[in-house]
This record gives C-alpha cells, structure tokens and sequence, in this order.
C-alpha cells in the first residue's frame, strides 16, 4: 500500500475501511464470513457487529442475509441456517440512484429524446 493509499485512508470512509477501523478491528474483531462481493463481517466479544466492505462502502451491497445478522434481527449467520426467501423475492441489485444507468420514468428529462405529449401545451406569454 503506498503513501497516498494510507493517507486516503486515514481521512476517507468511502474508499473502504479506516485506519481507526482497521485497527479496532485488529484489536477486538473476529472474523465471522464473508459474502459473494468479498465484504468480511466482524464480531467483538461486545456483540458489536460491522462490515468491510471490499472496494466502495455502499450499504446496499450487503445481502439481506447479512443484514440481518448485522442488525441482531436473528443470531446466526448467514449460511449456518437456511434463510427462508419469499417467492416473490428478486436476487440483490446494488442502488444505482446517481448514475447514468438509474431508473427514469418516461417523459423525464434524463431521456435522451422526450417523448412529445399531446396532452400538454407549453404556454407562451403574447
């Protein structure tokens, strides 16, 4: 890691863990898993739970799975029992608000050509 990785680091959040993270992690941290993304899950003997994640922090990158354990919604990781899926569940998409693949409706301005709408006249002052 280079000079100016460490330094990122050390005044960054975004660009994965900090180096106070890092440290406590070190320190207090057990490796509980990891997910399909690499994202490493921790656990102190606290209770407190955290990610890692590998690359950007974006938090819909974790897995319901996960999310769950991470929030005490039920102890045991993911993987150890069978998470019961809903049949209308959808596999994980990450959120793409911000960016140039990110849902918009029709007639938006985000469209390259707006669809021309007959129920709408511009006004125009005389």
């Amino acid at each position: 890691m280079g000079i100016l990785n460490t330094l990122l680091r050390a005044v960054t959040w975004w660009n994965g863990a900090t180096l106070n993270t890092l440290l406590y992690t070190k320190r207090k941290g057990k490796k509980v898993g990891e997910d399909d993304q690499g994202n490493t899950y921790y656990e102190s003997t606290e209770g407190r739970r955290w990610v890692i994640f590998n690359g950007e922090s974006e938090a819909s990158r974790v897995s319901p799975d996960w999310h769950g354990w991470l929030h005490h919604t039920f102890d045991e990781k993911p993987g150890s029992a069978a998470l019961k899926h809903k049949p209308w569940e959808q596999p994980h998409q990450e959120n793409l608000t911000g960016t140039a693949l990110a849902y918009a409706p029709a007639g938006s301005i985000r469209k390259p050509r707006p669809v021309e709408r007959a129920d709408y006249e511009a006004w125009s002052p005389e």
